[in-house]
Order: C-alpha cells, then sequence, then structure tokens
C-alpha cells in the first residue's frame, strides 16, 4: 500500500521542478513511511515530434518483498515507467503465465507483473488484475501517461487537467502543492456534498479536478497544443441480468469464491490481523480467516461508553467462539481533535460520521499490525441494511394502506408520549412522505442528508444563482436506471454497490486507513464474488424479517446464533449527545456568528435555526450538523 503523485507537461512554462515533485511525494508520507522514489524526465523534442516532460513520485508501506518492489519501476528498456498504490492478490499466477511468454524478473513484487502485462496487453492488462489498485503507467514509446483505478473504488486517484500540465495523486494534497494547482470550489459539489455527504466522482470538490471513476481508466496524450485525455471504463458488469441459479449453486458459489478470495487477502510478509466489530460481515470474514491460519488471528475493536452505539460484547463473544487474540479498546469522546484530523487527511469534505470510529480502529491496529481485513462490500451484495426492508415495505404499504392521509392527519401529530415514541411517529410521517414518489427518489429520501427542500430553504439567493443546472440526484439515478427492471431490494443494494460503496466506505476506510499506515483488504469485495453475487436472485439474500440469508445458509455453523440473528447497529458514534452537552459550544462558534465561513453559501438565520432546533431537542439535526461543521472546518483550512 502506498500513495503515488505525479506530473506531465507539453511545455516548458508548465514544469514541474524536481523541487515540486519532492514536496508532492512527501505530502503523502502518511501512506508510505518505509521507502520513497521519483523519476523525472524533461520535455524533449525528436523526428518524430514532442515527447512531454514527465515526473513520477511514490511512497512505499512494505506489505509483499519488502527488500524488493521500489518504485518508480521500469521495464528492461526503461521505456515503460511504473507507479502503483494497491495489491494485486493474483499477481502470482499472472507471473507464471508472463515467465512463460519469455519475460524475466528482477523482483517479487506484484508491481512488475503490471509493468510486463501492460507490455503484452496495453490498457486491456488492467482487466485481467484481481485487487486493489490506482496505478499510473508512463509510456515513452507511445508518449502516454495512463491512470487506472480498480473495479470498486478501494484506492483513490485524482487528477487535474489544463492544457498543457497534468496533475495527479492519491489525495488532493499531493497535487495542491504544485504552484498551478487551481484551488477554485466547485459550487455544485458543494449542493452534492450536503445531499449525499460526500463529493460523487468524476467531480471533485474543485471545479477544475477530477476522481477516475471505479472500473475506469485514461490515457492522456498530445493533442493540437495541448493535452488531451478521455476515461473509459475497462470493468463492464449488465446489472439488469439475473441468474436463473438455484439455491444450492448460490451457497456454493457464495462458499467458493468468499474462501478463496479469503486465501488470497492472507498473503503478507508483515504482521496481519482483522476488524472484528461483532457483525455478521467482519465477524464471518475473522471466523474463515482463521480457518486458513495456523495462529491465532489478532482481531480488533472499538468501543463507547452509550450502550446503543457499542458492540464490544459481540465482538468478544465472537472473538472467543473463533478463537482469536482479540483486542479493545474504549474511545474518549475526543471529537473535536478527530473532526481535526479527519478534515486534514480526507482533504474534500467528507461527512460520514463513522469516519471517527473508523479513524481511531485503524490507530488502534496500526499499534499492533500492518495489514487488516475488514467486512466492508457485505451489506450491499447480500441486502444487509434495513433501509432495503423499508423500501420493500413501502411498496406493499403504498398499494394496500392509506397510511400518508393518516400520518399527515393533525391528530396523529397531536398524540402524546414519550421521546421515543415522537421520535417513531415521526420516522412513520418521513415514511408516510416518500411512499408515492417514484421507487429511486423515494430510496434516496431515506439516504440524503438536507432533502431538496431544506437545501434550498438554507442556500442563499446568489449560491443559487450559481449553482450548475444538474441534480444532484442523477448520479444515483443513472445507478438505479443500470439495474433494469429487477425488484426493489436488487436495484437499491446494487445501486448503493456502484454510488455509496465507493464514494463513502472505500473512501472511509481508505483515508482513515492510510493516515496511520495501515493496509486494509476486503475479501467480499473480490470482484468475481461481487459479480456473481449481483446477479443472483434477492429471494436468496433478502426476507421480510431477516437479511443475509445466503450467508447464513452457507456459512451457518461458523457463526454463534446470535450473531446471525442480532439486530444490526451500524458504526456510529453518539453524536447527537456531544452536540447537546460537551460538543455544543463547539457547534455553536463553528456554525453561529458572523465570521461563518459556511455563511458565504448558507443562510445564516437557517444555520442558525438548525442549531437551536437540535439543541432544543425538537430535531435531531445531529447528522445534518456533523455535515455542516465538517463543511465549515473544510473551508477554515482549505479556502482560506
Amino acid at each position: 500500500m502506498c500513495g503515488i503523485t505525479g506530473a506531465i507537461w507539453v511545455e516548458a512554462k508548465a514544469e514541474v521542478a524536481q523541487v515540486t515533485l519532492d514536496r508532492m511525494v512527501d505530502s503523502l508520507t502518511h501512506r508510505g513511511p518505509d521507502d520513497r522514489g521519483t523519476f523525472r524526465s524533461p520535455l524533449q523534442q525528436d523526428a518524430a515530434g514532442l515527447i512531454p516532460g514527465v515526473g513520477l513520485g511514490f511512497r512505499r508501506l512494505s506489505i509483499i518483498d519488502i527488500s524488493g518492489g521500489h518504485q518508480p519501476m521500469a521495464n528492461e528498456d526503461r521505456s515503460i515507467w511504473l507507479v502503483f498504490n494497491g495489491e494485486i492478490y493474483n499477481y502470482r499466477d499472472l507471473r507464471k503465465r508472463l515467465e512463460g511468454s519469455g519475460h524475466r524478473f528482477s523482483s517479487d513484487s506484484d508491481s512488475e507483473t503490471i509493468i510486463h502485462l501492460y507490455e503484452d496487453l496495453g490498457t486491456k492488462c488492467f482487466e485481467h488484475l484481481n485487487g486493489m489498485f490506482a496505478i499510473a503507467i508512463w509510456d515513452s514509446r507511445k508518449r502516454q501517461l495512463v491512470l487506472a483505478r480498480d473495479r470498486l473504488g478501494k484506492k483513490p486517484l485524482y487528477y487535474q487537467v489544463l492544457d498543457n500540465q497534468l496533475l495527479f495523486g492519491s489525495e488532493l494534497k499531493a497535487l495542491a502543492q504544485a504552484p498551478s494547482f487551481n484551488k477554485e470550489v466547485s459550487r455544485g459539489a458543494i449542493d452534492s456534498f450536503l445531499t449525499y455527504q460526500y463529493v460523487p466522482h468524476p467531480e471533485s470538490i474543485f471545479t477544475h479536478t477530477r476522481k477516475l471513476p471505479p472500473g475506469h481508466f485514461v490515457v492522456f496524450g498530445i493533442g493540437v497544443k495541448k493535452l488531451s485525455a478521455q476515461p473509459q471504463r475497462y470493468w463492464n458488469v449488465n446489472w439488469s441480468v439475473e441468474s436463473d441459479m438455484s439455491q444450492q449453486q448460490a451457497v456454493a458459489g457464495v462458499q467458493e469464491l468468499l474462501l478463496d478470495s479469503i486465501r488470497l487477502r492472507l498473503r503478507s510478509d508483515v504482521p496481519l490481523g482483522a476488524f472484528l466489530s461483532g457483525g455478521v460481515d467482519s465477524s464471518l470474514i475473522v471466523a474463515l480467516a482463521q480457518k486458513q491460519l495456523s495462529q491465532p488471528l489478532h482481531t480488533f475493536s472499538i468501543g463507547f461508553d452509550q450502550a446503543d452505539f457499542d458492540e464490544t460484547r459481540y465482538a468478544r463473544q465472537v472473538a472467543h467462539w473463533v478463537g482469536t487474540e482479540h483486542h479493545e479498546h474504549q474511545v474518549a469522546s475526543n471529537a473535536i481533535e478527530t473532526m481535526e484530523q479527519i478534515v486534514t487527511h480526507y482533504d474534500e469534505p467528507f461527512g460520514d460520521s463513522s469516519a471517527l470510529p473508523t479513524w481511531h480502529l485503524c490507530k488502534w491496529t496500526r499499534q499492533h499490525v500492518t495489514v487488516a481485513l475488514s467486512g466492508d462490500g457485505g451489506d450491499e451484495l447480500f441486502a444487509g441494511y434495513d433501509r432495503y426492508r423499508a423500501l420493500w415495505m413501502s411498496k406493499w404499504v403504498n398499494e394496500f394502506l392509506p397510511l400518508k392521509p393518516v400520518l399527515g392527519s393533525k391528530l396523529i401529530q397531536r398524540l402524546p408520549g414519550s421521546t421515543r415514541q415522537r421520535s417513531f411517529i415521526r420516522r412513520l410521517q418521513r415514511f408516510g412522505e416518500a411512499i408515492n414518489q417514484p421507487q429511486a427518489r423515494r430510496y434516496m429520501n431515506w439516504l440524503q442528508i438536507f432533502p431538496e427542500r431544506m437545501r434550498i430553504e438554507l442556500y442563499r439567493d446568489d449560491f443559487i444563482e450559481q449553482l450548475p443546472n444538474v441534480d444532484p440526484f442523477e448520479f444515483f439515478e443513472q445507478a438505479w436506471k443500470a439495474v433494469g427492471d429487477r425488484d426493489l431490494v436488487s436495484k437499491a443494494s446494487l445501486a448503493d454497490l456502484v454510488t455509496y460503496l465507493p464514494c463513502d466506505l472505500m473512501t472511509k476506510v481508505d483515508i482513515a486507513s492510510m493516515a496511520h499506515s495501515l493496509e486494509c483488504r476486503q475479501p467480499f469485495l473480490d470482484y468475481r464474488l461481487v459479480e456473481f453475487a449481483a446477479k443472483m436472485p434477492s429471494r436468496f439474500k433478502f426476507g421480510l424479517t431477516a437479511s443475509k440469508l445466503i450467508l447464513r445458509r452457507a456459512f451457518d455453523r461458523e457463526l454463534p446464533r446470535q450473531i446471525w440473528t442480532r439486530k444490526k447497529m451500524g458504526f456510529g458514534v453518539p453524536i447527537a449527545k456531544w452536540f447537546q452537552n460537551e460538543l455544543r459550544s463547539f457547534v455553536e462558534d463553528h456554525l453561529v456568528g458572523s465570521d461563518v465561513r459556511c455563511n458565504q453559501f448558507l443562510q445564516a438565520d437557517g444555520l442558525k435555526q438548525l442549531v437551536e432546533q437540535h439543541m432544543s431537542g425538537k430535531v435531531n439535526h445531529c447528522y445534518r450538523l456533523w455535515n455542516l461543521l465538517v463543511l465549515e472546518l473544510w473551508l477554515r483550512r482549505w479556502a482560506s
């Protein structure tokens, strides 16, 4: 696991000097503290024309072939250069094929495998890689730079291309070291952030910077007096196709593919462990990994002093059942310090509050191991979220029960009750408001942080005028439509797989883990298992009272019964309570007042009203306030 960065330029005035390249590289030291390297070639002219100037930079976290694998890495005649962030799990199989076709290797690293595969197949090489990766290849023969990103977006890759220069890197902070970096903030990205709690690809928070979408590569070459670029998709899955497999075939396929995925991801030349929350996904990964190891696996959990957010008792139960060497850590509510660290490392506004416990978990885990397995992806692949059940129920309710008129009546709004009961009624009211909307909009109504109505009411008039004529909902709607005419659960879960998973979950885990020089591997996201599960009928995954049915049928005996049947908790923190107590003054200082940076986009009175409603207990705005705090802190750091 590493950090990569670099540039190419086609005019002398756009040259990236060695001192700038060094700054770009060293800004990523946390991603790779074990080694660094650069390659730089000046702008040149030969009989065939212009050869762009190029600079490649690399920081290394040594996992495989610790003594070798130095990057940037070149082929034998040094015509092709590579910097690569990630792991290629099938590199040994690929290496055998390449050696059979005459290639000679000077290291045991997966990086060298990519170079020789590119020599043989060009950009088709990415279709053969099983792993997580962000790759940059300088091909001096074709005078082009190729960037590529893995299928599920586990590894990030940003780029900014002007007419005469390209900058790229694993994180925005690397690009920002170049004097030419354009920091114009995108108004549309702010609108998307307040909708999703992240900025969806291919956009970034900066107008002129892009994220390479998952499953894509882009080739930069010399156009007419400028650089040309066109992203291309190399992973093409027809999400609308549902297999006619039997349940027995589904069970056998999941067993074979998940076990093999774990086997591949246990390869490491450094200490390896696993996250263990006590939920089904992480527990199953731990149980199946332990069966393939001769020594106890190190497992890691964090807990909170508020019972509704603490899962450590379940993690302890699984660790005892499986026989791991378990480590547990209690997290204090030092959210202010952690939020500031999160804003510093995530570079873009990132509003998923579970980044906070993820940050602490990665920090804790890195004190013991360098690689950690996680259960990410299980909910999207096997319909594990409660919202899928709510979506399914909404269709049934909309057809048979007049719920919306009842919930909209003044009578039910006047019913007395406890805070918990009133909260339940409010959830029912939101449910009723959503059921008559189109299916995709109905689902997004539960996902979005600020619904469109709230955003418009909160925005300043001049900010609304500056917004692009694009509805943020279109990003999700395209994914929804790609699932075709399949059932609602399949539509929602597969749309989440290509939107929420890479933009939120993978971003969260990558940045939090790499900030602490920890590599995180997700066995559920082996692309072979993803393609198999995506075609599986949802009835094998989902029931009225239970989810992930196929996992239980495939691996029932691997976990205690209580883990299979326990209520899903999620990986959250008690921010609602924190905001009303120990963090109250922090919230008010940053969101209410004349020096609030968000006031350039948002109405000060609207911000004040949100804060007052939450502090009084009238409305729980905790996630909205968290996102606004993240945006405010980001503006103070990046847009000052």
